[in-house]
Formats: structure tokens, sequence, C-alpha cells
């Protein structure tokens, strides 16, 4: 059971302890987000967009978005989240093949999605979006263009495309380590995503960012901030912020991060200041991975001409450099050589 009054008196103690000498601020968006809000139901995601609004008011047209796992989105939860505020949803799809859904451990099956988008819809969502996983494991035998194909046909305004990554701590790096699963190869990672790019662009949407897809004028608000360098505000277990200099992260543990704010203490679980390196770094890093791409500098060309030739980046007149499906595959590769000429 999920404790929504324990849940929303731990960040009302939060706020009050990091921000009770700050004066209301307005703020554009807001994201509840990283990990399933939406467990909250509508009473809980109510009051806790009513205690964050206290603190950080809406301004005028702001964009305020919730992450959902599909079984919580009910008509009764949507009509709560909108009467509190929320104009955007952004829904776990993750896959419509109910055996790759079954593996990863979700409780949802494919019909459970299509349910989900229908009930948003009917309830007055009118900014949905989906997300969709790719480079599962061959041994699945899934479908991905069909998995593409039933995303399409439910015309979601906004479209998130991961990669699924192998990491050491967790249920698939240790069946990698033990010979249980096998991780995709680069082949198979990047025939998936470009013809998920294909099939995105070509239904209209634009591809404005490495792992984003959206139609014209519903791009997220609150994700481009991040790109951006935007100072935002991060609440919550593991949540982090950025103040413009230094990134800070809250107490990871649920527990860890209660326990703190009910002694009326600042959770921060960590900090770290921005040297000049770090700072241009995020921003070579930051720029390549949207479309609007990067202003390069007089003595760069010649370090970008390769890419151009093997069709990683375009540049324009004004010497904006920009990732092509192909480069945002590379955008690690790509954004350290530049920080390393940046930095030298």
């Amino acid at each position: 059971m999920v404790p929504v009054d324990e849940y929303c008196t731990a960040l009302a103690s939060e706020l009050e302890a990091r921000f009770r000498d700050r004066e209301p601020s307005e703020v554009d968006t807001i994201y509840l987000g990283g990990g399933t809000p939406s467990r909250l139901g509508g009473v809980g995601v109510a009051r806790a967009l009513a205690l964050v609004c206290d603190r950080f008011p809406l301004a005028e047209g702001a964009e305020v978005t919730i992450e959902a796992n599909p079984d919580d989105v009910t008509e009764g939860a949507v009509d709560a989240w909108l009467q509190a505020g929320v104009n955007r949803l952004s829904i776990g799809s993750q896959s419509f093949d109910d055996d790759a859904l079954a593996w990863m451990h979700r409780t949802h099956d494919a019909a459970g999605i299509e349910r989900a988008v229908a009930t948003a819809r009917s309830a007055g969502i009118a900014n949905l979006s989906l997300d969709l996983i790719f480079a599962l494991p061959d041994a699945l035998q899934r479908d991905f263009a069909a998995d593409v194909e039933r995303l399409l046909a439910l015309d979601p305004d906004h479209v998130s495309l991961y990669g699924l990554t192998v990491e050491r701590d967790t249920p698939l790096g240790r069946w990698v380590s033990r010979g249980q699963a096998a991780e995709r190869d680069e082949e198979g990672y990047e025939t998936e995503y470009l013809a998920a790019h294909e099939a995105l662009t070509s239904a209209g949407l634009e591809h404005y960012e490495v792992s984003n897809y959206a139609r014209p004028g519903r791009r997220s608000r609150h994700n481009a901030s991040y790109w951006s360098g935007v100072p935002y505000v991060g609440l919550g277990p593991a949540a982090h912020g950025f103040d413009g200099r230094t990134r800070r992260w809250n107490a990871r543990a649920y527990t860890d991060w209660r326990d703190l704010v009910g002694r009326g203490r600042d959770p921060v679980g960590g900090d770290e200041e921005l040297t000049r390196q770090n700072r241009e770094a995020e921003s070579v890093y930051l720029g390549l991975r949207t479309d609007a791409g990067l202003r390069l500098e007089a003595d760069e060309r010649d370090l970008v001409a390769p890419w151009e030739v093997a069709q990683w980046v375009t540049l324009d007149a004004e010497d904006r450099l920009r990732c092509t499906a192909l480069g945002w595959l590379r955008l690690d590769t790509l954004a350290a050589a530049l920080t390393h000429r940046r930095c030298r």
C-alpha cells in the first residue's frame, strides 16, 4: 500500500526545511516523475501538487506533467489530476508485446495501454506521451516493427524512445553476467533505433532530441529546460536539482529522505559545483543532443569534417552543428571529441 499521508507530510517538511526563508516564485513547468507518482492516486497527486504550488505557484500556461503506469490511469484518477492542474500525461507503455512486458515485470499488458490512452483522452487529457523501449534481447523474439505500429495507431502527441541498457546491479545485469540473457549487439541496437526514427518521423513527429519525438507544438517544455541548462528544483527521494552552478541530489532511499525531513533537515545526499571543464562538457553535450544544435567555433571545422562525410552531422551556413539520427547514436563520442578540443 502506498503511504500517501506519510509521503505528503514528508514533502511538506522538505519544502519547509529548504525554502522557509524564500519568497514564493512562479514556475513554468512541474514534472511528477522519477518512479511511479501515479501510485499516489488522484487525491495524493492533488495534495502533492498543492504543497509544491504553495511555494512555487504556476505561471499562466504552465506545463504540468505526471508519469503514470497504465494500471493507474482510471477515470477517477484522471479527473482528480486535471482538477489539480495536470495537463500532460506520460504513460509508461514500454512495449505492446505481452511477452516482453512480462519479461520486464510490468503489471500491464498491451490492452491495458490502449485502455489507459482511451481513458485519459475521454477525461480530457489533450497532451499525451508514450514511451517505447528498443533493443530487447533477441531471445524474446519481439516484433519491434509491430510495436511501433501499435504505438502510432494510438496517435500520441509525444514519444520517448529508449534503448535497453545493461547495468551491473540490476536483475538484467546479473542475468547477463551469468549467461542467462544476452545484450543486443550494436548492429541490432542501431537497426531498431533507425527503424523507429523512420516510422515516427514519417508519421509527422519531429525528432527534436536524441530520445524524443513530438507533434508540432507538443515538445516537452520541462525536459527542454534540462537540456538548455535552466535551473530547477528537485523534491523527494533521489531528486536532483541545479541552481546554475551547483548540482545537488537528495538522499536516495525513501526511508532516509523521510527520516531526514522528519527531523527538519535538508535531505541533501550530495552536491557538485561544476568546474569550467564540466560546464564546457555539458554545453557541448546538451547542444548536440537536441535539434537546436551547437554553435561551432572557427577552429573546429577540421574536427567535424569526417563526421559530415559519414553523415553523422550537418553544418549550416551559420556554423550550427546538428546531429543526424546516425550521429545521435554516436553522441558520446562526438561530444567527447569536441569537449577535448575546447578544453585543451
